[in-house]
């Protein structure tokens, strides 16, 4: 079953982490239409947060069409994602852990780190010193 992990410095709510990862798990096939999620007590009880914040992101997914509920049954996945073809998340997923080794070898911080590649998806390319000249 799909498991959960928050990260308590990310400053992005709770909620919103729980639903960008199935969101997440959808596109790279972690994650397929039909499987159920743990429940909301499940899901609390393992991040050791509110029900009423997990319960606020299983209806953010509902809303989003990532997910819906079964009466007596418990929450599925619904969504169809653009899944990443699994040869290629391979590929891509060892070059880009090297990258990641690469960058703290470097000594960029996690949060660099993620200034980084949001910077590269954002601009196309990354700044260099010429750029900021």
């Amino acid at each position: 079953m799909f498991a959960f992990r928050l990260d308590s410095r990310s400053g992005v709510p709770t909620y919103l982490q729980l639903v960008e990862q199935v969101r997440r798990g959808l596109l790279l096939g972690y994650l397929v239409d039909g499987e159920q999620l743990p429940t909301v007590r499940e899901v609390a009880a393992a991040l050791v947060v509110n029900p009423n914040t997990v319960a606020k992101a299983y209806r953010e997914m509902e809303r989003a069409g990532l997910a819906a509920p079964r009466a007596g049954q418990g929450t599925f996945v619904i969504g169809r994602a653009d899944q990443v073809p699994h040869a290629v998340h391979l590929k891509l997923a060892a070059q880009l852990r090297a990258w990641v080794r690469a960058a703290q070898a470097a000594g960029l911080a996690p949060e660099q780190v993620r200034a980084l590649v949001t910077t590269v998806l954002d601009d196309g390319q990354a700044p260099t010193r010429a750029d900021a000249a």
